[in-house]
C-alpha cells in the first residue's frame, strides 16, 4: 500500500480567489427555459396540436438564435490594458481597458472581462463590464484594482463572457494579451524623529570632519603643485616660509544615506511570520528612502539580489523610481545573512554616508560594527521600530512577498 506524499499547495488565506467560466453554459433562466421548452415539445408529442408544434419550433429557434448572437458578440473584439505608472502595495490604482469591435457591421454588448494570468498581484480578481461597443470604435473601460504583492507580474490570458442577448446562454471565450505590471513594496508615514537620527548621525563622530576639495570654508594650506590655480595661492605662508603653498578649502555636501537591506531567511525555518517581517523591512527601507529624498537627502541602497547590487546615493524623482523598482523586484535570500552584508559595506559604502541597517531579526552587531561611526539599525520586528512606520489598514505583510516566494503548505496526496 503506497504512503500518501506531501504535496505543496498554496495558502488559501492569502491567495486571490479565482472564477473561470466555462466555454458554454446555461444560466438559471436559461435551465428554466429549457425545462419550459421540454415540456412544451412532449405536451405537443402527446396532443398532437399543431399550434404546440408550433411553439415548440418557436422556443427552440429562440435558443439557437441566443447561441448564435452571443458567439458573434465576441467575435473580433479585441483588447488593450493602459497599466498604471506606479502601483503600490495597498494604494488602490487604476487600470483601463480599451475595447476595440473590429467588426464590420455588429456591436458588442453585455460582455464582461476577467483576469486569470496576474490575478494574484491583487487583492480581488480583475473584473470589467462592457456594456457597448459600436462596429469600428473604441470603448474605454477604467476599473480600480488593489495590488497586495510587491513584483513585476505578468497579465496575459484573460476571458471574455457574454450572456446576451437573452441570458439564457453563457459563453465565454480565452485569449491572450502579454503586459508587465511593477507593483512597488507598501509606503507607509516615516516619523520625523527616525530621519531626524539619520540626520545626527550623518553629523556626528567622525562624519563631523570637513570634507576637501570644495571651495566653502577655509580647511588648511597645502604645497602648491604646477598647474593649479594660482588664485588659490596663500603669499603671506609662502614668503614667511619660502615654500610655494596655496589654501584648500572644504566641500559642503547634502546629507547622504545609505539603505543596507538585510533579506536573509534560513532555508529550513521558512515560515509566513518570517516572510512578513521580511516584506515589512522591505516596505521600511521604501517608506525611508522616499521620505528621505523628499527631504533632500541623497539616497543609495545595498541589497541581495543576483549578488551585492549597489546604487550610489543619489537625488530625484527618478532616482526614487529606480529604488522602488530594486526593492520591487528582490529575490529569495537563502545565503548572505546580516554580517556578510554589513562585511560587504564597508568597501561598498562610501565614506561620509550615514549606513541604516534594516533587518528582520535582533542583530547582535559585532565590536566592529559597534563601534562604526554612524550605524543606524531598525529591526522590523521589534515594537519600538514600529511605531516609527505607519502603514495603510489595507497592507497585510504575510501575503506582500511574490508568489513565487510564498512557503507552500504541505497537503497529504
Amino acid at each position: 500500500m503506497r504512503r500518501p506524499r506531501p504535496i505543496p499547495v498554496r495558502n488559501p488565506a492569502t491567495a486571490t480567489v479565482m472564477h473561470r467560466k466555462p466555454s458554454l453554459d446555461f444560466s438559471i433562466t436559461g435551465l428554466v427555459y429549457c425545462s419550459m421548452m421540454m415540456f412544451m415539445g412532449l405536451a405537443a408529442m402527446n396532443s398532437q396540436a399543431s399550434l404546440l408544434f408550433g411553439v415548440f419550433g418557436l422556443m427552440i429557434g429562440i435558443l439557437l438564435v441566443s447561441g448564435f448572437i452571443s458567439r458573434v458578440v465576441l467575435k473580433r473584439l479585441h483588447l488593450h490594458r493602459v497599466l498604471p505608472e506606479l502601483a503600490v502595495v495597498g494604494q488602490p490604482t487604476t487600470v483601463t481597458y480599451e475595447f476595440t469591435n473590429e467588426k464590420r457591421f455588429w456591436p458588442s454588448l453585455s460582455v464582461s472581462l476577467a483576469e486569470l494570468d496576474g490575478a494574484e498581484a491583487f487583492t480581488r480578481q480583475p473584473q470589467s463590464y462592457l456594456l457597448h461597443a459600436a462596429a469600428h470604435h473604441t470603448a474605454v473601460v477604467p476599473i480600480e484594482v488593489m495590488p497586495k504583492r510587491r513584483g513585476l507580474h505578468e497579465m496575459n490570458r484573460f476571458q471574455l463572457a457574454t450572456s446576451f442577448p437573452f441570458g439564457f446562454i453563457k459563453r465565454a471565450v480565452e485569449r491572450q494579451q502579454k503586459d508587465l505590471m511593477l507593483v512597488y513594496p507598501a509606503l507607509g508615514q516615516v516619523d520625523a524623529k527616525l530621519l531626524s537620527l539619520c540626520r545626527s548621525s550623518d553629523t556626528a563622530g567622525a562624519t563631523m570632519r570637513p570634507r576637501r576639495g570644495g571651495q566653502d570654508e577655509f580647511y588648511g594650506v597645502k604645497e602648491h603643485r604646477a598647474g593649479e590655480n594660482p588664485r588659490w595661492i596663500y603669499w603671506r605662508r609662502s614668503a614667511r616660509t619660502g615654500v610655494l603653498v596655496s589654501k584648500e578649502m572644504t566641500q559642503v555636501s547634502p546629507p547622504r544615506m545609505a539603505i543596507l537591506i538585510d533579506t536573509f531567511i534560513d532555508p529550513n525555518q521558512r515560515s509566513v511570520e518570517a516572510h512578513a517581517n521580511i516584506e515589512r523591512g522591505i516596505a521600511m527601507a521604501a517608506s525611508l528612502a522616499s521620505h528621505a529624498l523628499e527631504s533632500g537627502l541623497s539616497v543609495g541602497l545595498l541589497v541581495r539580489s543576483d549578488g551585492f547590487n549597489l546604487v550610489a546615493p543619489a537625488r530625484g524623482k527618478r532616482h526614487r523610481r529606480d529604488l522602488l523598482a530594486v526593492l520591487a523586484r528582490l529575490p529569495l535570500n537563502t545565503q548572505h545573512d546580516a554580517q556578510s552584508l554589513l562585511d560587504e559595506s564597508r568597501s561598498a559604502v562610501e565614506s561620509g554616508a550615514t549606513p541604516v541597517l534594516i533587518t528582520p531579526r535582533d542583530v547582535h552587531l559585532g565590536l566592529s560594527d559597534a563601534v562604526r561611526s554612524g550605524l543606524v539599525v531598525v529591526s522590523a520586528k521589534e515594537d519600538a521600530s514600529h511605531r516609527w512606520f505607519r502603514f495603510p489598514d489595507s497592507v497585510h505583510f504575510d501575503r506582500c512577498m511574490p508568489a513565487d516566494q510564498e512557503p507552500m503548505m504541505l497537503q497529504q496526496n
